[in-house]
């Protein structure tokens, strides 16, 4: 399997308002950027989509270490929060859950928490993406 590192942040102006995602996918010298926005979301469901559209743009299986600075995912993955939300039928964002979920199974993740706004460079490149992208 390839491995692929992949840093990924979001963004919201107001919570809930605009708001904006990023990653950057990293497979040995190469790296790509993607990133996007929405006009009326969340910070929780712009962290899910940057991870959703990271593993998305991947076209095959491959091993992925995802680095975030999202409690929320990175926690829900290393304590296996999804288990128990997947059995209940997901109170919050079942969507983009159901979605992530689909995709990690696909693949071989796993998930690592970063400091948020410190001196890692990916992480604060993907931080400068999410918040160029939320929708003025």
């Amino acid at each position: 399997m390839k491995e692929v590192v992949i840093y990924t942040d979001g963004a919201c102006s107001h919570n809930p308002g605009p708001g904006g995602w990023a990653a950057v996918l990293i497979y040995g010298e190469h790296h790509k950027e993607i990133f996007g926005g929405e006009k009326n979301t969340t910070n929780n469901r712009m962290e899910l989509r940057a991870v959703i559209e990271a593993l998305e743009a991947l076209k095959e299986p491959c091993y992925v270490k995802v680095f975030s600075d999202s409690a929320y995912i990175v926690n829900c993955f290393q304590q296996k929060w999804y288990q128990k939300w997947e059995e209940k039928g997901f109170k919050k964002n079942p969507d983009l859950w159901k979605k992530l979920l689909s995709l990690v199974r696909k693949h071989r993740v796993e998930f690592i928490k970063v400091k948020g706004h410190s001196d890692v460079k990916w992480n604060n490149r993907c931080d400068e993406l999410a918040r160029a992208a939320i929708p003025k």
